[in-house]
């Protein structure tokens, strides 16, 4: 069984870290060794976040290097282009189109550029990309856009729905449990 490499990126505060967690406890429970790297990165809102995901029979490593990357689940779009030399060749990337300011953006160092994913697109990668912010925002909070980009990923790790629902009802905090669900319903039937 082929190990599956794949990267969750992010700015803090966004949700990667409880989105990494439901993630493993899916994968533990379909019997895979995971492998969860630490979070690298600022963790504290604002800063850059990614954490690294590898499952199969046997991992040995929690690391994954330029070129290895399976799948890229950006929850911003310059982390997209941040990450995009982790990509295998035939990878994919996943990416919430919302733009979250960098602090030299902030303090007015630098601009946010106005075309960051067309550049991610032209590399010749696959990038399905929808806007988790609207979608988190109709289910019931912004902040279930961890769990919309969550049901996006399920169209292709095939592992079935019903399971991904068990392990969000298991990971969510019980009063968010509804809006959770209805933020991966609609991740997982969007259409691009």
């Amino acid at each position: 069984m082929k190990t599956t490499n794949l990267m969750i990126v992010g700015v803090g505060g966004q949700g990667t870290l409880l989105a990494s967690k439901l993630l493993g406890k899916l994968l533990v429970s379909e019997g895979y060794d995971v492998k969860v790297s630490e979070v690298h990165g600022m963790s504290q809102r604002g800063g850059s976040v990614v954490t690294y995901v590898r499952f199969g029979e046997k991992v040995y490593s929690p690391v994954i290097t330029e070129g290895e990357a399976d799948y890229i689940v950006s929850f911003e779009k310059i982390e997209a282009a941040r990450y995009l030399s982790c990509l295998s060749n035939k990878g994919k990337i996943i990416v919430n189109n919302q733009e979250i300011d960098p602090m030299p953006v902030i303090t007015g160092a630098a601009v946010y550029p106005t075309d960051v994913l067309e550049k991610v697109k032209e590399s010749g990668v696959f990038v399905d990309e929808m806007n988790a912010l609207d979608l988190a925002e109709s289910a019931g909070s912004a902040k279930a856009v961890n769990i919309v980009l969550m049901g996006r990923l399920a169209r292709y790790l095939g592992i079935g729905r019903e399971k991904w629902v068990k392990a969000i009802e298991e990971t969510v905090p019980a009063k968010t449990k509804e809006m959770n669900l209805k933020a991966f319903e609609l991740g997982y039937n969007y259409e691009m």
